[in-house]
């Protein structure tokens, strides 16, 4: 889903949030009530399925880089917010990497993507101790083929949400 859909549907999505009557659903218990979603659907924006497909769970990095492009870093962005609104979250922030170079170099990649997603939401008030990162290099494609359009699909890193305080 490209930045421009993604920015659009969060504001049309926080501009219905702001509309709704609170009186229409009052009485009504559990995430989403206030909006008349349905609990963990898509349209629940307290929900893991908002955050993967309206906020956004992953950034694409270009070849060889851990450096978070513009694109990248309003996803992050709105994936504090999501989170400073959510305390009830942990996540991991799995780094990967396509399948050019050896298994050591795209470890060590994966982990520089995971880490600079992790530094960001840090600096935006996240908790660190909600944050964890993890590197799987390039032993996890979404895309298996020689071809720089699944090269680029595999350069990420994916924010994974869990349920649960930290200790």
């Amino acid at each position: 889903m490209r930045h421009v859909t993604k920015a659009a549907l969060l504001v049309a999505g926080l501009t219905l949030a702001a509309c709704a009557n609170s009186d229409l659903y009052s009485g009504t218990d559990g995430p989403g009530s206030q909006s008349g979603a349905t609990a963990g659907s898509v349209d629940d924006p307290t929900s893991i399925a908002h955050f993967q497909q309206v906020v956004g769970d992953r950034v694409l990095f270009a070849v060889d880089q851990s450096t978070l492009s513009d694109e990248g870093r309003l996803t992050v962005l709105a994936q504090a917010n999501w989170l400073l609104d959510n305390p009830e979250y942990t996540a991991v922030v799995e780094g990967h990497a396509d399948e050019q170079g050896t298994r050591e170099y795209n470890l060590a990649l994966g982990a520089r993507r995971a880490s600079a997603v992790r530094q960001l939401l840090v600096a935006q008030g996240v908790s660190a101790n909600r944050i964890r990162t993890v590197s799987y290099g390039k032993e996890r494609p979404i895309e298996l083929c020689s071809a720089e359009s699944c090269y680029a699909q595999n350069r990420r890193a994916v924010t994974v949400l869990a349920a649960g305080a930290t200790g």
